[in-house]
Order: C-alpha cells, then structure tokens, then sequence
C-alpha cells in the first residue's frame, strides 16, 4: 500500500519530507508483499493471507457486455467487510474449441490481445489497490475452463486437442496429452508473448506499471501446473516441467523484479504424488513461496451424499496432506499458502442459503491449521477459499453455465454453479472467514523457531 500525506501532514512537515526525498533520490517506492524466509512481510510487519478466488474479476471489470464494474465494486466491499486482504483472479483465457472453456478470451492465437478485458484487469486491479486487497494473478491454465495450456497446443500442432471427459478419451488422457505443453517450444514462445504483454503492461486506470502496483502480491505461472495426469507421463514430462517453472519465473522477475512469483501448484496431489516433485517445483529462486490446494469431494475424501459419515476421512486425509505440504515448505525455506480449497454444502446442494454445516467446519480445519503455524513460527501463512459467488447465481435450473452467461459465481464454466460458491446470503460461512481473517491479523508476529518477532 502506497503511503498516504493528509493534509496536516503535508503542512507540518514539509521541508522534512523534501529533505527526506532529496537524500534518497525522490519519493520511496510503494512497499510490496515479500518472503522472508517462511513468513511474508509488508512494510515492516507480518502478512498473513486470509483470501479468496474470484476467478472472474477481470470480467466484470470490463467495459463490455461482459462487464458489470459497479458489481465489482459491491463484491470487493462485502470481501472487505469481511477482513478478506487477498483475491486470486484469472489473468487469461485463451479462445478454444473446448467445452465448456469462457469466453470470451484474453486472447486468440494473434498477437493482438483483447484489451477490454485487458482493462477489466486494470479495474479490478484499481479498485483493489484502493481497498488495500492484493491479488494473485494466474497467466494460464492447466485446465479446459479458460482455454489454457491444451489450446497453446492446438494453436501450434496441427489442431490437435483432447475434451476433459471426453468418453473417447478417459482419465487421465486430458492431463497427459496437456502436459506435452511444457516441451513444445511453438506453444511456449507464444505464451511468453502474452506474459511479456501482461506484465509489462501500464494500468489504463492508474497510470502505473503493473511492476510497480502493490496492489499486486504474486504472478502465478498457471493455475494448477501438472508434469502429467498419469505416473507414466509425469515422469516423460517432469525435465521440461521443471525447466519450463524455472524459466518462466526468471522471465516473469526480468520484468517485473518487485513482485512475488508463484507456481499454482496444488502440491503432491498435483505432482504424481511426489513430494520431490513439489520441492523440485519450488527450489527456484525466483519462485518465492509453495502453495498448495485441497478438494476433498473431487479427491474422494467427501461423499456429499454422506457428509457426517465420510468427514472423520476427511479430517484425516486433510491433516495428513496439510502435513506433508508443510514439511516440503520447512524443507524449502519458503511460506506456504493453501490457496484453494472448497467443500459442498449439506446434501450437495447447490443454492445459495441451504446449509452449510460441513462446509463451515471444514473452513475451520483449515483456518485453524494456518492459525497453529503463524502462531508457531511454521511455513503456512495464508488461505483463500474457492470461491466467492456474492451476488452471482445459476442463471439455469440445471446449474450449468451457459456461454453468454454474465452472473459469475465462484464456480468456473466446467462445474455445476454454486457447486463451492460462498454467497452473499451464506450468513453462517462468512461468520467463519470473518472471524479467521480477524485472527490472523491479531496473531503476534513469530521467528520461523517459534520465538517471538
């Protein structure tokens, strides 16, 4: 966050602040979130993540049919009611010929980029900054739902590409055949052509660099990178899925060397189930911090048919995987951030308002193991769940998305809409975030030893 001059201020101390700024150079620069060892530091004090995703910021940023900026600005202020200091956004979508992928799209296979949602980012960015949230900004997509990483491959081999669940092509064809990215120098060099253009880019609204903005905490490669879906492809793929990490961070820090970089990782589950992969993922020095995500319907932990019988599994299987994600944090020196998680309502419903009673109590699981590890000096430093729908609803009785649907909810365009979606009306789930972001604000500062700061 930028420092702020009152107009008092401004008249008391003047010559001192021009002294100030004539011995160093000019005005200091804006102060951004970093990693210090297994903590995050903002201007001289502890950064605890108490967050979100909302993948569809940028959409609504838009001065577009797409857009809807005055409900941006209403989702932001219920988020910040709420204590919520950080978003994870989509910063790309690629225009595909796969189900179920947004549109419309950041971009096409040109070199010409969509500029209306381009400024959609800058809004949301703009608004953000003006609240003190910071976002994470993922440049594309191991997943069908925004194009990703299977249309770089379309664009450049041919027309090639497989459908997420496609009968023709079982699990785990879609994750092996989207892996092949990382080793197709075509599709690289295009991708890298949008995040040159990205984050180099100057905000329409702000006139600020995107490398200079606080109100951005993170770049993130892409949304839950994968060496390959099977055992057999992730070890094919795992040198250039590691070259492909370690260099995409060094070109990402070139150009912007103020901000943090991130993989998107979802941790073992999301590296063949190889804690060595998720270290090896992490130990770039231009990465900064090792994320995690946890699902435990889609890992089959929950049964949402089954919430009370199946949730001493899932409180099992979660504090084992929230173990073995710190133990690779502690390993690599670096905080983590458990930077998706979701859990169904009661009954698997899908409308806003129906009970949440598991749900809650899985954001208390997981809120309460952040809040052991800041309080004890460990690597885990933050959450945000998925999804924050607010004001957004199905626009179908089936709950599926529509292209051409504008009332985004937490959900993306692939699942069923309210699926994970936390809603403005879900009174007893946002007690439950308010009350974590509250307490990892007041959590005394700690030594990576468990010693007070």
């Amino acid at each position: 966050m930028t420092a702020r001059i009152t107009r008092r201020g401004l008249l008391v101390g003047t010559s001192a602040l021009l002294a100030s700024s004539a011995a160093i150079g000019g005005p200091r620069r804006p102060a951004f979130v970093r990693a210090e060892a297994m903590r995050f530091a903002h201007e001289g004090a502890p950064y605890r993540v108490a967050g979100t995703n909302m993948w569809y910021a940028a959409y609504l940023g838009a001065d577009a049919p797409v857009g809807d900026r005055d409900r941006l600005k209403r989702e932001l202020d219920r988020l910040a009611a709420l204590d919520v200091n950080n978003i994870r956004i989509l910063g790309s979508s690629e225009l595909s010929p796969l189900r179920n992928s947004v549109r419309p799209t950041f971009r096409d296979r040109t070199p010409k980029f969509n500029e209306a949602l381009l400024r959609g980012l800058d809004h949301a960015l703009a608004e953000m900054g003006q609240r003190g949230m910071t976002a994470v900004i993922y440049l594309t997509n191991f997943w069908e739902w925004s194009g990703g990483m299977m249309t770089y491959l379309y664009w450049t081999n041919g027309g090639r590409y497989i459908d997420m669940n496609d009968p023709g092509h079982p699990w785990p064809e879609f994750p092996d055949m989207a892996s092949d990215f990382y080793g197709q120098a075509a599709a690289v060099k295009m991708f890298d052509d949008y995040v040159r253009a990205v984050v180099g880019r100057r905000n329409t609204v702000t006139g600020r660099l995107y490398r200079d903005d606080p109100a951005i905490m993170s770049w993130q490669l892409a949304n839950e990178p994968r060496p390959g879906g099977s055992e057999e492809a992730g070890r094919r793929h795992m040198a250039a899925y590691l070259a492909w990490i370690g260099a995409t961070a060094r070109l990402i820090k070139s150009l912007d060397p103020h901000h943090m970089v991130s993989t998107g990782s979802e941790g073992t589950q999301g590296c063949i189930n190889d804690a060595q992969c998720v270290v090896d993922a992490h130990s770039s020095p231009s990465v900064d911090y090792v994320t995690a995500h946890i699902w435990p319907q889609n890992w089959s932990w929950a049964d949402p048919n089954d919430l009370a019988g199946t949730w001493p599994t899932v409180e099992r299987n979660t504090r084992d995987y929230i173990g073995q994600q710190l133990a690779i944090a502690r390993r690599l020196n670096k905080p983590l951030v458990i930077e998706e998680f979701g859990f169904p309502r009661d009954g698997g419903s899908f409308d806003p308002g129906t009970p949440t009673t598991y749900k809650d109590r899985f954001y208390q699981l997981i809120y309460a193991a952040v809040l052991d590890s800041v309080r004890s000096g460990g690597p885990l430093q933050g959450s945000n769940f998925w999804g924050w729908g607010g004001e957004g609803r199905a626009q179908h009785a089936d709950h599926r998305f529509v292209r051409g649907d504008t009332r985004y909810v937490g959900d993306p365009p692939h699942e069923p809409q309210g699926w994970y979606s936390v809603f403005d009306v879900d009174a007893s789930t946002q007690a439950v975030i308010r009350d974590y972001a509250s307490a990892s604000k007041a959590a005394p500062a700690q030594s990576a030893k468990g010693e007070r700061g």
